[in-house]
């Protein structure tokens, strides 16, 4: 498994930036996870869009969803221009019909729900889902093709569920929204010790920091978190390559 980070800024994307978009390649198949403000440009310095396989959204949130749009474009003017004209499958849950329902585009894009309570099988990846803490029906991802596990924890405040959901996980994707002196419960998000504490409990085997805050020293968020987590902290950014 390989993922390429895409973007990674909570919100809305910093200058020459983009907010969540992880791309997730095993063998020949190309999942992106979540497709943010400015995701589908940044996407295209790493694989055609043509040769995305499927994309699947943990929630309706502008800075996972935005350039959902502009990726049903981009469907279009590729079939137009003779660069394939297979509907692209996009997951996301029912919860919010009128979200779900704007999945489906013409003959270019198919929206597909999941069910939260089930195992569900993209290409060579198998993802669990477990509901987060937020403002919105929002799923975190446990995901495997096979020869490596990572879970994604999309957004959300701490609750202990996330320590048995990502146990042994080789990757924890963790949102870090706040430093450790900010409480982020109430918004819905995770802080540095937060993303710690569910590495170090769930004993993963690395951890990702991600959905980054607009303030402050983002190195301070590895420092903070490695005083839970003492194992390998990384910073998310454009580019990121984690695996092969």
């Amino acid at each position: 498994m390989k993922i390429t980070v895409i973007g990674c800024y909570g919100g809305f994307p910093a200058a020459n930036e983009a907010t969540s978009g992880y791309l997730l390649q095993s063998g020949d198949y190309s999942l992106l996870i979540d497709c943010g403000s400015a995701v589908l440009s940044k996407l295209q310095q790493f694989i055609p869009v043509e040769k995305l396989n499927a994309v699947i959204l943990s929630h309706y949130h502008h800075d996972h969803i935005a350039d959902i749009g502009p990726l049903q474009f981009a469907k279009l003017v590729g079939s137009q221009l003779g660069k394939g004209d297979q509907a692209l499958p996009i997951y996301g849950h029912s919860f919010d019909e009128g979200q779900f329902l704007r999945l489906t585009y013409k003959t270019h894009t198919v929206g597909r729900a999941y069910d939260s309570e089930k195992p569900l099988t993209v290409g060579p990846f198998t993802m669990n889902f477990l509901k987060t803490v937020h403002p919105v029906d929002c799923f975190a991802m446990r995901i495997t093709d096979g020869a490596h596990s990572v879970v994604y924890t999309a957004d959300s405040s701490f609750q202990e569920a996330f320590i048995p959901f990502s146990d042994g996980v080789d990757l924890l994707m963790s949102e870090c929204s706040f430093y450790a002196d900010q409480d982020g419960t109430n918004a819905g998000h995770l802080n540095s010790l937060d993303a710690g504490r569910i590495a170090k409990d769930a004993r993963v085997g690395q951890l990702l920091l991600t959905h980054l805050p607009h303030f402050g020293d983002h190195q301070k968020l590895i420092e903070e978190a490695k005083t839970v987590f003492n194992r390998g902290v990384y910073l998310a950014k454009t580019g990121f390559v984690w695996g092969d």
